[in-house]
């Protein structure tokens, strides 16, 4: 569940903090003091749903964080940062335990990862098929050929199509509309334009790209271009790897039959 944080400011941020790592009492009285400034346990209590005699742990797991600071008064009183240098601070938490997990996902990893995988993979997601779209274009060292829906070939995706011609990847392009090929042109003026394979709008074709002759995957609009992305059936995909996997051969078939038939080859 995401709630709205402009309609439901207190239930949002409530949840964001537990995906942080806060249990649901510090949480909770961490936004409480967020709205009273300073207050005692009492004060929290009565604004939060946080019983008195549990909002002293969740004060010690605030202040551990760094979150709350303790005026050691009688009652004691309670202070919460502000809601710019909290988010700062999760900010860079995220980000510290992120690149720790790059680090040691990298670490993992073979020295060299297998060229050819065998069958053919899928991917559910919207999310998740771009990501998979934006490792593919980072991988390519010669070509990339991509198709795909106007709506589907986001900034994220044109800046990654760039930073590959920007590499001297050859980019081959198709599916898209006029305005947004112009587009293309401008911010990646080597990119190559050529015919669909079909008319788009009349099919729930999602992508469909060729990294290098041996990468390829072709996607599917599950529910249409109105599904929520975050939705694991708004797109889903299936995409091979190797000089003998079963889809780039049908694939690498396709796109050749294709580009050799464009007249502006």
């Amino acid at each position: 569940m995401n709630s709205d944080p402009t309609e439901d400011p207190e239930t949002a941020a409530i949840e964001q903090l537990e995906r942080f790592g806060l249990s649901t009492y510090a949480a909770r009285t961490f936004v409480a003091l967020a709205g009273l400034g300073t207050g005692t346990a009492r004060d929290v209590s009565q604004v939060s749903e946080v019983p008195r005699t549990r909002v002293y742990d969740a004060i010690d797991e605030l202040h551990d964080r760094g979150l709350v600071d303790i005026l050691q008064s009688s009652p004691k009183r309670f202070w919460a940062i502000s809601g710019e240098t909290a988010s700062r601070t999760f900010e860079h938490e995220l980000q510290h335990r992120t690149d720790v997990l790059r680090t040691a996902l990298r670490e993992l990893e073979p020295i060299e990862r297998r060229a050819e995988q065998r069958g053919v993979w899928t991917v559910d997601g919207q999310m998740a098929v771009t990501q998979r779209v934006l490792e593919f274009f980072s991988s390519a060292d010669d070509e990339i050929v991509y198709m795909t829906v106007e709506d589907l070939l986001t900034d994220e995706l044109i800046d990654g199509l760039s930073e590959a011609a920007n590499r001297g990847v050859s980019i081959k392009l198709g599916g898209v509309s006029t305005d947004v090929q112009e587009r293309i042109q401008d911010e990646i003026p080597g990119a190559t334009m050529f015919e669909s394979l079909w008319v788009w709008s009349d099919t729930s074709a999602g992508r469909l790209m060729m990294v290098d002759g041996r990468k390829t995957l072709v996607s599917a609009l599950v529910n249409g271009l109105d599904a929520d992305p975050t939705d694991p059936r708004s797109e889903t995909a299936i995409w091979g790897e190797g000089e003998t996997n079963s889809l780039v051969v049908v694939l690498r078939a396709i796109f050749t039959w294709r580009l050799d038939a464009d007249e502006s080859w």
